[in-house]
């Protein structure tokens, strides 16, 4: 293959003045070792560095994925294993570039996880659904994980 045959053009592209995106996150799918997830608000918090864009981004961690929520102890309690959570630095990385990360509370109640079980940082919400509804009410896309 040449060089040329490798080359990508952009067809259509994006520059957006403001982001108002709320992600659901129900289950951890990988790209790679990489969750999904994490991967697209990396990828989207580098664009709206790019853009310069307002944002609001909120992650909603529910369902299946709550557990990328907690410190390393309840992580290893509630994943019966030894190991720490190995999200934590990438939720601690999304906090920093400004996404609001939030629990659910319904899936924190089924599991028995309290405040204290949580990375710092990490908000719990009524649930997941309602909470999901009240931003997209706010004008927030929403995006499904």
């Amino acid at each position: 293959m040449t060089i040329s045959e490798k080359l990508l053009r952009i067809d259509l592209p994006v520059n957006l003045e403001a982001v108002k995106a709320a992600f659901s996150i129900g289950a951890l799918v990988f790209e790679g070792d990489l969750p999904a997830s994490i991967f697209h608000l990396q990828l989207i918090g580098n664009d709206i560095a790019e853009w310069g864009a307002e944002a609001e981004v909120i992650a909603v961690f529910h369902t299946n994925a709550g557990h990328a929520t907690l410190h390393d102890s309840a992580y290893d309690a509630d994943r019966n294993i030894a190991t720490g959570n190995p999200y934590k630095g990438l939720i601690a990385d999304l906090q920093k570039r400004g996404v609001q990360v939030e629990l659910c509370g319904a899936t924190a109640k089924v599991h028995g996880w309290g405040n204290g079980d949580l990375l710092p940082g990490i908000k719990i919400n009524t649930d997941a659904m309602a909470r999901t509804i009240q931003l997209v009410q706010q004008g927030f896309v929403k995006i499904t994980e």
